[in-house]
């Protein structure tokens, strides 16, 4: 009896790590999938991060004309400028001459 106890007990045994195995394989399986979908989304967020950080460089350039712009516009050619083309003035003594289209 004591050998068939032995035989159950190595039987069981041989089945218990039969299961963990299965259980560590399938863990393993699991594991491996959601690696491959995070690799997936890391290399979208990369994409998104590449884009926006263009739009950010094109951005800041933006701003950087806007700035320059608007230090122009307090500067005396400027408003010399406008004060020709769209208000029609002109300095004391100046002739102004116009193409007949």
């Amino acid at each position: 009896m004591a050998k068939k106890a032995a035989y159950r007990k190595k039987r069981q045994n041989r089945f218990g790590m039969f299961l963990v195995s299965i259980v560590v394989i399938m863990m393993l399986i699991v594991v491996a999938c959601n690696s491959v979908e995070l690799m997936a989304k890391r290399e979208t967020y990369r994409q998104k991060e590449a884009a926006l950080e263009e739009q950010i460089a094109a951005e800041e350039e933006r701003a950087k004309e806007i700035e320059e712009f608007e230090t122009y516009t307090h500067t005396k050619k400027y408003i010399e400028e406008v004060a020709r083309d769209k208000l029609g003035l002109v300095y004391e003594g100046e002739i102004l001459f116009k193409d007949e289209d």
